[in-house]
């Protein structure tokens, strides 16, 4: 029996049953952890959380459920740019289901769907399709705003200094003031490109900035009308780039593809269940790394969208088993030599995605020396020594950092990673739709218990202190000894 189609309710009524949702919830409970104030009487920060697109929103709401409060949010772009999703993020939809229920932490009425049906309708919804990418972005502004997250725009983390108290951030605002913010705790959810680097292919590294650059690059797609252009890769990137490139007016577009053929099936998303999510941290190093290093080996599939959008142009050309062997300026135009052949284009736009090193994110790079690797974990385990999981730092089960040589860094465990570079030890639930809410959850719950074990004392204290009696001495007539004394 098909359900009966309900009218959109509007926003308001939606926030209203939010907002009731979460005072069934008990949302936010009491702060409970200790406050603290640096050496010098600045305030201290019991979180300050590095980005603001939906990995740090998601988080700063896991956090406030915790009652870890006195946390800051803060994001390096302007509002409403948060994340890939308005910038350089540029498929049409979404590649996961609609139906995921993403950064809602179990809420119900936070979905996307509850959104989207709260604006337009059960009758809307059933025939959505995929989710238009920058309707995904209107969501998550949404999201930030009826639940109040405490994001700070345009404001840059320049540098990380341990300090008495945990960590001293160095921020820089827009308007060029300088802070140095105190905090216990620091968590990195700088997205994909974190703690990483574009992958370019070393033919073309001279000419980046000039007529070569990356996906994840402010490209002015204006500028390549009539023009020749090469994309490099097959992946999702790749393909939404150049159909851009063609819809904006390029003359011609030619993917060329270092891999010989396509690959259709999409092995991450067979691990996308229940098991895997809470299961893969618990694996040994040697299989955590089996599983990756084999999903990556099969590639993931550009999405059907993607492919059905770019191929339905007559003027994209596909070289397969094409890689750039090498790069010469000819004028204003670039030869390009590839196994398959030579060509000559106006620009190259890179689709290959990112590659992790720490050594990429200013803020770490005078502590990367410190930061252990899976280099220095699984490098007795004949893997190639250019193996790129080798990179990917190693997280304790909280997130954390940890130290290379015991002893040499103790701060470390002060900053946490909540960016792609966490897979390795975490699996992917820190930036993708379908367990972002699983690794806030399990993120929050790490930092709630470290913040306790760290105050150990104090609430060993504060539990010695505590004296608030349930019963006042008038509940048993006969009852003369009470402990502590009736009165007391």
């Amino acid at each position: 029996m098909a359900l009966k189609s309900k009218p959109a309710v509007g926003l308001d009524r939606l926030e209203e049953a939010i907002a009731r949702d979460l005072e069934l919830l008990c949302y936010p409970p009491k702060s409970w952890v200790r406050e603290a104030l640096a050496i010098d009487g600045r305030p201290v920060s019991d979180v300050i959380i590095v980005g603001a697109g939906m990995a740090g929103l998601t988080l700063s709401f896991a956090l406030r459920r915790q009652g870890i409060n006195r946390h800051r949010l803060l994001d390096r772009s302007t509002a409403g740019r948060e994340g890939p999703w308005a910038t350089y993020a540029r498929m049409l939809t979404l590649r996961s289901p609609n139906h995921l229920t993403g950064p809602a932490m179990g809420v119900p009425n936070l979905t996307f769907r509850a959104w989207y049906e709260a604006l337009y309708g059960s009758t809307a919804w059933s025939s959505l399709g995929r989710i238009p990418r920058l309707m995904w972005m209107e969501y998550l502004i949404w999201y930030r705003r009826v639940l109040s997250l405490p994001v700070e725009n345009d404001v840059t983390l320049e540098e990380i200094k341990p300090a008495a108290h945990g960590l001293d951030c160095v921020l820089i605002h827009k308007d060029g003031h300088r802070e140095i913010a105190a905090t216990r705790k620091l968590v990195l959810a700088t997205g994909r490109e974190g703690q990483a680097r574009p992958r370019v292919p070393e033919a073309l590294k001279p000419f980046v900035g000039e007529a070569v650059w990356h996906a994840s690059d402010d490209i002015s797609f204006e500028r390549l009308k009539g023009k020749d252009v090469a994309v490099v890769g097959v992946a999702a990137s790749a393909l939404d780039n150049a159909a851009t490139a063609i819809e904006a007016g390029a003359r011609q577009v030619t993917l060329l593809v270092r891999a010989d053929a396509i690959p259709r099936v999409n092995k991450p998303k067979g691990a996308s269940f229940p098991g895997f999510v809470e299961g893969f941290p618990k694996l040994p190093p040697t299989l955590r790394f089996k599983f990756l290093d084999y999903m990556a080996s099969k590639r993931i599939p550009p999405p059907r969208d993607s492919a059905l959008r770019l191929f339905s142009h007559e003027n994209v050309d596909l070289w397969l088993g094409a890689p750039i062997q090498s790069a010469e300026k000819d004028g204003e135009r670039l030869n390009l030599a590839t196994s398959k052949g030579k060509i000559t284009v106006d620009a190259v736009i890179i689709g290959t995605g990112f590659a992790i090193d720490l050594t990429a994110a200013p803020e770490l790079e005078s502590h990367v020396s410190q930061i252990m690797t899976y280099n220095d974990v699984l490098s007795d385990h004949e893997i190639d020594e250019t193996n790129e999981w080798l990179a990917f730092p190693v997280l304790s089960p909280s997130f954390q950092f940890q130290q290379k040589d015991k002893g040499n860094a103790p701060y470390l465990r002060h900053i946490y990673c909540f960016s792609y570079s966490a897979a390795m030890s975490h699996g992917n639930v820190t930036g993708d739709i379908p367990a972002i809410s699983d690794g806030a959850d399990r993120l929050s719950r790490g930092l709630a218990g470290d913040l306790f074990v760290e105050d150990a004392e104090f609430h060993w204290q504060a539990t010695c202190s505590y004296n608030d009696a349930e019963l006042v001495g008038d509940e048993i007539p006969e009852a003369t000894d009470w402990d502590p004394p009736v009165g007391n």
